[in-house]
């Protein structure tokens, strides 16, 4: 017990508050989204991180400032702190705006080419990040290997100048916009006593010859997942991210962004927006009451646990723990949110499903809901994550 006690400190980040600096710019950004929203550019969407991708959108959240936040500003970026980034980040996905396109790039390609990448290809790449031009992707998942990332069998082989990569990579949102991806891939034999070693980086052009994307369709018939296919594909050597045979230390620092943010528990906010506006004037029952109240109080629990996460990051840290944690409790209640609306409210069957009206929302957020228990890591290889942390296995 001791020794897992011990431990519990990087488990749960100090809480944070928001510096007082951010209270003007969250002003700016909601003024800007009310503007979008009066000129009818966009319509409030759940889950829009994944399914509304806007280039226009994104070039102006890139002019406005609002791209590669903490980017260094000899890299085109604005040298500003990860809460300064929290807020702008919970302001766009609590209105339900198209912030797909920029979505990766800006949330963890960017800080991982701080981290770990060359000068090379922090000049080649951060300033289109920042300009909101340069997309990109992840390349970790593969078939029949689910989130269990040690078991990845796509494999680059040494060659004159580089890497010859072949296999194939699954569930890649924006794969047929992107420029690139970072792809996990095995650089040397498998090592039964070490799954996580011969695990390497590659940044991958995804216009290179050898690459091949297909698409891979949502229930709802949008496009936004993919698969792609190496074969034999030259990655040059400048192009390896960080250290060959590092990958999986790489990953999971780089998960610390991809699973903690706002994203893990807005993604239905939208859709409460729009059930408070259904219910209002309504003479709810006690228990009805008592359900809104449950989410309101957990959505504050959430928020917490995700900028505490978002201070640690400021501070340089990488918090796996926490922010695996913050994932599967996130996504958990993404589904609950939908559960609660479909019984707070009814939908007559004749009732048109308008463009950003609460039927649409619910619609689009009963279909998506199967995968934000799965992105990102499914929540029982979470709940391994944090038992191995905590010594408990």
């Amino acid at each position: 017990m001791t020794d897992t006690m011990a431990t519990l400190p990087d488990l749960v980040p100090p809480p944070v508050e928001l510096p007082e600096r951010v209270a003007a710019l969250r002003s700016e950004v909601r003024a800007f989204l009310a503007e979008e929203r009066a000129a009818g550019a966009w319509r409030p969407r759940a889950d829009t991180w994944l399914s509304g991708w806007d280039e226009r959108f994104t070039k102006e959240l890139a002019r406005r400032g609002w791209l590669g936040m903490t980017i260094p500003t000899e890299y085109g970026g604005h040298g500003r702190g990860a809460l300064d980034r929290y807020v702008v980040t919970e302001e766009l996905l609590a209105a339900g705006a198209p912030v797909a396109a920029h979505w990766v790039a800006d949330r963890q390609i960017g800080p991982s080419l701080m981290r770990f990448g060359t000068e090379e290809q922090r000049q080649k790449f951060l300033p289109g990040i920042a300009a909101g031009e340069v997309y990109f992707g992840i390349g970790m998942s593969e078939p029949d290997s689910g989130s269990d990332l040690a078991s990845v069998r796509s494999k680059a082989d040494r060659v004159d100048g580089g890497w010859e990569l072949t296999g194939t990579k699954v569930w890649t949102s924006g794969a047929h916009h992107a420029h690139a991806f970072f792809a996990l891939v095995r650089t040397s034999p498998k090592d039964d006593t070490n799954r996580h070693a011969g695990l390497s980086q590659l940044i991958v052009d995804l216009k290179a010859p050898g690459v091949t994307i297909r698409p891979i369709p949502l229930l709802t018939g949008a496009h936004h997942f993919n698969e792609v296919v190496f074969d034999r594909v030259f990655i040059p050597d400048s192009m390896v991210l960080g250290e060959i045979g590092q990958g999986w230390h790489q990953v999971t620092s780089e998960l610390a962004f991809e699973r903690s943010g706002p994203e893990r528990y807005l993604s239905t906010f939208p859709l409460v927006v729009a059930l408070l506006g259904e219910i209002a004037g309504s003479d709810l029952d006690a228990g009805r009451r008592r359900d809104l109240g449950g989410l309101v109080s957990r959505y504050w629990t959430l928020r917490r646990m995700s900028l505490a996460i978002a201070g640690a990051l400021e501070a340089g840290k990488a918090p796996e723990l926490a922010a695996a944690v913050v994932k599967d409790l996130g996504t958990r209640f993404e589904n609950e949110v939908i559960d609660a609306a479909r019984l707070l409210v009814s939908i007559p069957p004749d009732r048109g499903a308008a463009e950003g009206g609460y039927a649409r929302l619910l619609a689009d957020a009963v279909l998506h809901a199967p995968g934000f228990t799965l992105r990102g890591g499914t929540n029982e290889i979470l709940r391994g994550i944090v038992a191995r942390g905590l010594g408990l296995r």
